[in-house]
């Protein structure tokens, strides 16, 4: 499957905020976005005003690059959250946290999502006591996601721990640090996600 390669920074500098796609370094003084705060490329200090269209694709291409999906992924979650009851914007939202990468990520299990991403394919979480190594795997309000019991495994998980202590982990997830559990004790509310997003123009711009 084809997978963005290039620099990280850059689709951050492209949409104007920090994504957060390399862990740690996103909270130092190190951050490219601090440093250089404007779009790349030779024109990239000149920031165009957006049209309405401009305004809903950038907005859709920000939440797909911050949660590390592809076009086609992405539109497939749309139409299987317009499917389903309440606000599409707010059904995709849950949708995109409840991915088991995403949900080791915000466990602090990794740095992350990119390298929850990782952490997952290399088989290294289990879902209610079996082995699941599919990123987008959708997890329920009561599901155990753990890290496999094996040395590898659990000295991973520790030095990621140990670089996320400081973040706070959401209310739906209860981390137990010491036994390497995340239990979903509820699906998130759109006020549990403070993401800086607009889920509407992502609504809009599909429902042309």
């Amino acid at each position: 499957m084809a997978r963005y390669r290039g620099p990280a920074c850059k689709l951050c500098r492209r949409e104007g905020q920090k994504l957060f796609l390399k862990g740690f370094k996103c909270y130092t003084a190190k951050c490219t976005m601090d440093k250089r705060n404007f779009a790349p490329g030779m024109h990239g200090r000149r920031r165009a005003k957006l049209s309405p269209y401009g305004e809903q694709l950038r907005e859709k291409q920000k939440v797909r690059r911050m949660y590390g999906i592809l076009e086609k992924q992405f539109r497939l979650l749309f139409e299987k959250a317009s499917q389903k009851k309440g606000k599409t914007g707010d059904v995709l939202l849950q949708m995109l946290e409840t991915r088991l990468d995403n949900v080791v990520y915000r466990a602090g299990l990794a740095p992350a999502r990119t390298t929850a991403r990782m952490f997952v394919v290399h088989n290294h979480v289990t879902v209610n006591g079996r082995r699941v190594n599919v990123p987008s795997f959708q997890v329920r309000s009561g599901d155990v996601v753990a890290v496999k019991e094996s040395d590898k495994s659990r000295k991973l998980a520790a030095e990621h721990l140990k670089m996320t202590e400081s973040r706070i982990v959401p209310r739906w997830i209860d981390l137990d640090r010491e036994k390497f559990i995340a239990k979903i004790t509820d699906i998130p509310s759109r006020e549990d996600i403070e993401a800086p997003i607009n889920e509407q123009l992502i609504v809009e711009l599909y429902s042309k």
